[in-house]
């Protein structure tokens, strides 16, 4: 179905995404941190982003602002999807350009259905 670039830097929540999506038909490219995964959304065009916001180095928050300010990567939407789960956690999430936020534990049905709205 679609190419989809999951930046998270837990395996176990990799691994979740794969058994989650894959099944659904989907294609995963893998970043494991902020600044690879802004290098492979450019080196790949991936048609979503799934973004974690904890990570070292570049976390979430910058990097969903540097795709979104990029006219290269300006077009691919990116859901958040974070233990961070305060109302000002997502508004700030939005700021930065995320089009999505959804708090872990994330539902399977609740994550395609977003994902699915966002591929139309």
């Amino acid at each position: 179905m679609a190419k989809l670039l999951v930046i998270d830097d837990s395996p176990s929540q990799i691994t979740l995404y794969k058994q989650m999506l894959e099944k659904h038909g989907h294609e995963l490219l893998i970043a494991e941190d902020g600044a690879s995964g802004i290098a492979k959304a450019k080196e790949h065009n991936p048609e979503l982003i799934l973004m974690d916001v904890v990570m070292p180095e570049l976390n979430g928050f910058q990097a969903t602002r540097k795709l979104s300010n990029d006219p290269e990567t300006a077009h691919i939407p990116i859901i958040m999807v974070t233990t961070k789960d305060q109302p000002t956690d997502k508004v700030w999430g939005e700021r930065q350009g995320a089009k999505g936020y959804l708090a872990k534990p994330v539902k399977e049905a609740e994550l395609v259905q977003l994902i699915d709205s966002f591929l139309v």
